[in-house]
């Protein structure tokens, strides 16, 4: 049975093709990151909520018009401290709290889905080191776990985390669920600051500043002492009392050494080339 011959591809199947390779993607979702963070960098938009701005709604509008606010400016690369303080000075801890809690969930969702949909494809193969297929390996067999240890701990960046895990299998339901039980304790203490911030000499203000900067610190703390230790940790062993594997190899050695090279008895019934007694023959 004779073999179809291939259709010619034709210019525009070509040209989709290119557009629509992961590498193209890739390159469209950097040029997004990159107008955003220029964007942010240039007329700081957070400002028009962390200076007074009041939404043209009330009630539950206003919060659904600030949530919306609040995940459209995190996926565009915009602090997301200021924007906590702002719902709590906005609407108060609770109300705030909840605000920013959605917002936060919102563009979370958002960033993950641009990264997955323009980024997974072409960084996927990427991942061959140890240390990249070692976090790919976590992410994507206990995504929930995972995100809620990154989104707990702090200092560590809200975009890098969202487009990290992005690359990874990581499930949507492990990612958005994680996301925002984890967020919750520290998104709180901003808004509740943000809400004490006319008064910042007052006990809960500095209760929300302390639970803000406390963990910051022993994060700090911890990863200058793990990156310490190793420089510190030059001394031999031996030093404590207990002696080195290359001490005891070199001990071992000498007394070989001595039971080689030491002094041999004369001895007629003994060979010249081997110390060892030679049998008396019958």
């Amino acid at each position: 049975m004779p073999v179809p011959a291939p259709r010619p591809v034709g210019p525009a199947a070509r040209c989709s093709a290119v557009l629509f390779s992961p590498w193209s993607r890739l390159s469209l979702l950097a040029v997004l990151l990159a107008a955003a963070a220029t964007t942010v960098a240039l007329h700081e938009p957070q400002q028009l909520i962390a200076q007074g701005w009041r939404p043209p709604l009330t009630g539950g509008g206003a919060l659904a018009l600030f949530a919306l606010a609040y995940g459209l400016g995190t996926a565009a690369l915009v602090p997301r401290p200021v924007l906590n303080l702002a719902s709590g000075a906005l609407f108060g801890a609770a109300l705030g709290t909840a605000a920013a809690v959605a917002g936060t969930v919102l563009g979370a969702g958002l960033a993950f889905g641009l990264g997955r949909l323009l980024g997974q494809d072409a960084l996927r193969p990427l991942l061959r080191g140890r240390w990249l297929a070692a976090g790919d390996r976590q992410l994507s067999r206990r995504g929930f776990r995972s995100m809620l240890v990154l989104r707990v701990l702090p200092g560590i960046p809200f975009a890098v985390s969202n487009y990290g895990a992005s690359v990874s299998r990581m499930r949507w339901s492990a990612f958005l669920s994680a996301t925002a039980l984890g967020c919750v304790p520290n998104t709180a203490a901003y808004a509740v600051a943000g809400s004490q911030a006319s008064t910042p000499t007052s006990p809960v203000f500095l209760v929300a500043s302390a639970f803000i900067a406390v963990p910051g610190m022993a994060a700090a703390v911890v990863a200058w002492r793990r990156r310490a230790r190793p420089r510190g940790s030059g001394a031999p062993a031996g030093a404590a009392g207990r002696p080195t594997d290359q001490a005891t190899d070199q001990a071992a050695a000498e007394a070989r050494g001595r039971a080689v090279t030491g002094p041999v008895r004369a001895n007629p019934r003994r060979s010249p080339a081997v110390s060892l007694p030679v049998p008396d023959r019958p």
